[in-house]
C-alpha cells in the first residue's frame, strides 16, 4: 500500500514516501466502520478481530522486521490482560489507566527479557520464548489465589469508558474501544518501521552480525523493539480483559501464541497490513467453521493454512501486491 521507490533512491526519499498515505490505506480504515452499519449483530466478534489484529502487529515487529522468531508472544498478552483484571479488582476501573498499566507491566517484563533474547537466533529463540510463556502459564496457575488459577479470574469490573460509555452486551463500546486502540497502536507502529530505526530492524533481520559495521547496534535495536512489541501485546491483553471482563489462563497458552502466528503468517509477515488481513480472515473463518462442524473445523483451518503456504508463500496481502504489480505492467 506504500509508495514503491527504485533501490538507488536516497534513503530519506525512500523513508519520506513510505510514509506518505496511500489512497487504499485511507479506504481500508474508513471500511472498518462499516460493521456498525452493516452487521452490527457481529460488533462483539469485530472487536475480537480488532485485538487479534493488535495482538498480530506486535508479533509483526519482531518477526517480520527484526526477523526474532517467537512462539510464545501471548506471555506478554496474559499480563496485560491479569494486569487489567486484577487492578480492576481492587477498584482501579478506568478503562485507559487499566490500559496503560497493562502495557507497563508487559513492557517492563519484555525489557528484561529482551536480554535474553538478543543473544540467541533461529532455533535457540523457539525454545526460549515458549519457556517463557510455559513458566508464565505455570505460575498463573499456581497462583490461584491472585489470578483465579484454573478458574479464571473472577470479579473483574471495568467501568464505564471516559466515565460515560459501558460495555454492552451489543458490542458497541467493546468495538469502538478496540478500534480506536488498534488504529493509535498501528500509527506507532507504522512511524517506527518507516524510519531509521526500522531500516535497521530490516537490516537485523537479514544480517544480524554485520549491522554493527555501519553504526546499527543490533543488541540494542533488538532491546528496543522487543520492548515495543511486549508493552503493545500487553495492551491487546489488556483490552481483551476490559471488553470480555473475563481473564482465564488461556491468554498465555500455546494456543494463543500459534493463533497470532498463524494470523500473522496467512496475512504477510514484514507488512503491518498482512497481520491485520490475516486477523480478519482467521477470526471470521473460525467463526464460520466452527459454526458449521463444531468438532472439526480445525481440519480447515489446516486447510486453509497449507494451501496459503502453498500458493501464497509472502501471505495474502504479498499475494495480493504481487497482482497488482502484474495488472500495472500488463498492456492496456
Amino acid at each position: 500500500m506504500a509508495a514503491v521507490l527504485p533501490p538507488q533512491a536516497a534513503p530519506h526519499e525512500f523513508l519520506r514516501a513510505r510514509t506518505r498515505w496511500h489512497p487504499l490505506e485511507i479506504v481500508f480504515w474508513l471500511s472498518t466502520l462499516l460493521p456498525f452499519v452493516v452487521v452490527p449483530e457481529y460488533l462483539q466478534l469485530a472487536s475480537q478481530i480488532a485485538i487479534a489484529a493488535l495482538f498480530a502487529i506486535s508479533l509483526d515487529l519482531i518477526l517480520g522486521y527484526a526477523g526474532i522468531v517467537s512462539i510464545g508472544h501471548a506471555a506478554y498478552f496474559g499480563l496485560g490482560a491479569y494486569t487489567a483484571g486484577i487492578l480492576s479488582k481492587h477498584g482501579i476501573g478506568e478503562p485507559v489507566v487499566l490500559l496503560v498499566l497493562g502495557a507497563i507491566v508487559a513492557g517492563v517484563v519484555g525489557y528484561a527479557s529482551s536480554f535474553i533474547i538478543a543473544r540467541f537466533r533461529h532455533l535457540a529463540l523457539i525454545m526460549i520464548t515458549l519457556g517463557i510463556c510455559l513458566m508464565f502459564y505455570e505460575a498463573a496457575n499456581l497462583a490461584g489465589w491472585l489470578t483465579g488459577g484454573a478458574d479464571g479470574l473472577q470479579g473483574i469490573k471495568i467501568g464505564p469508558l471516559a466515565g460515560t460509555f459501558k460495555f454492552d452486551l451489543y458490542g458497541k463500546t467493546a468495538y469502538s474501544y478496540s478500534l480506536i486502540v488498534l488504529f493509535l497502536c498501528f500509527l506507532l507502529a507504522r512511524r517506527l518501521t518507516h524510519s531509521p530505526f526500522g531500516l535497521s530492524l530490516r537490516g537485523i533481520r537479514e544480517n544480524a552480525v554485520r549491522m554493527p559495521a555501519i553504526g546499527a547496534p543490533s543488541d540494542a535495536h533488538i532491546r528496543k523493539v522487543y520492548t515495543i512489541a511486549a508493552a503493545i501485546a500487553g495492551i491487546a491483553g489488556a483490552v481483551l480483559a476490559q471488553t470480555t471482563s473475563t481473564v482465564s489462563l488461556e491468554v498465555l497458552g500455546f494456543q494463543r501464541s500459534a493463533d497470532v502466528l498463524v494470523m500473522l503468517i496467512m496475512g504477510g509477515a514484514g507488512k503491518l497490513y498482512g497481520g491485520i488481513l490475516g486477523s480478519i480472515v482467521y477470526m471470521v473463518a473460525r467463526d464460520q467453521f466452527s459454526g458449521i462442524n463444531p468438532q472439526y473445523w480445525y481440519f480447515w483451518i489446516g486447510l486453509m493454512m497449507v494451501l496459503v503456504v502453498m500458493y501464497l508463500p509472502n501471505g495474502l496481502l504479498g499475494g495480493l501486491e504481487k497482482l497488482t504489480a502484474r495488472w500495472r505492467r500488463s498492456p492496456t
